[in-house]
């Protein structure tokens, strides 16, 4: 069953991405019950993601369940076993060893989007480090940000940083509260041979505080893909998206150029943006224009454009 699956959507998906040259991207998640994985091709290597569940299985069981599924998987995909990445909650090591990375000195590599070089990171950190799925909103980023000083809130590894200066952006300011991301997107930024410190600025800053400090007119483009919910020690107030876009955004948009956009996203699946309460006259949902060809029906994030 999880063999006949993966051959029809794999076929289907990796024809798309050769047409559009693309080399990341996603090609199953949960299309079975039985067999709940996430998985995604980052050029040579699968990222393989097991969604925990209840199941019956002992854990020798289990661990030979998964690896007759590595063992399809790798097969269909055409790309070998010791390429496979798991993402798993497991007690103790024991035949997966042999397809797990513990050694973290080589657990980065280099890919390709759009022409642009981005550093991932299948096995330590709780994402890649590429969010798949906003591969055309950074598209749209960069051909919106020619001379623009754009604004890259909670920027996580930065990328749509370096495509906002792949663009020609006039200015990039990138903002996280984590100093091991904001080390990621420099690094980004520098593999693509774009830093330059008169232009890029990396800020590790609570975003919520750092917004309080802005004028008006500060930025001409901003993107706003914030966590869901955050309460880090290192916060002075704890995030709720649902609770808090509002403030969110209307700090944001106090901070726009008269002619300035925003780019925001959540990834609550019951999100309800309270149009009425933000202070824009435009707010457009570009949801469905902005999920690739490999997240259809299959993507559960909102996303829209706003302007000042």
């Amino acid at each position: 069953m999880f063999r006949n699956r993966l051959v029809k959507v794999y076929k289907h998906i990796h024809k798309q991405a050769r047409r559009q040259n693309i080399t990341c991207y996603r090609v199953y998640d949960h299309d079975l019950p039985e067999f709940p994985f996430c998985i995604e091709i980052y050029e040579d290597h699968i990222y393989l993601a097991e969604y925990k569940r209840r199941h019956s299985l002992t854990e020798e069981e289990h661990e030979q369940w998964l690896e007759d599924c590595i063992v399809i998987i790798s097969e269909i995909l055409e790309l070998p076993s010791d390429n496979v990445f798991i993402k798993q909650r497991q007690r103790k090591a024991g035949r997966l060893g042999q397809y797990q990375r513990v050694d973290t000195t080589d657990a980065f590599f280099d890919v390709k989007e759009a022409g642009l070089n981005f550093k991932v990171n299948l096995s330590d950190y709780l994402d890649t480090g590429l969010f798949l799925d906003h591969r055309i909103t950074r598209g749209m980023v960069r051909d919106a940000a020619a001379g623009k000083r754009v604004l890259n809130l909670f920027c996580y590894t930065g990328s749509f940083s370096v495509y906002a200066a792949a663009g020609n952006a006039a200015s990039v300011t990138s903002v996280d509260l984590s100093k091991t991301y904001l080390k990621w997107a420099e690094d980004n930024m520098q593999l693509n041979n774009f830093y330059d410190p008169r232009k890029h600025h990396f800020l590790h800053a609570d975003v919520l505080q750092y917004l309080d400090t802005l004028e008006p007119d500060s930025f001409d483009l901003v993107i706003l893909d914030p966590p869901t919910f955050s309460n880090s020690k290192r916060m002075k107030d704890f995030l709720d998206i649902q609770a808090d876009h509002v403030s969110l955004l209307n700090k944001t948009l106090k901070a726009l150029s008269p002619d300035g956009v925003i780019y925001f996203s959540t990834n609550y699946r019951k999100f309800e943006l309270d149009r009425e309460r933000i202070h824009t006259p435009s707010v457009r949902d570009i949801t469905n224009a902005t999920t690739p060809f490999d997240f259809q029906g299959k993507l559960f994030r909102w996303c829209y454009r706003l302007e000042a």
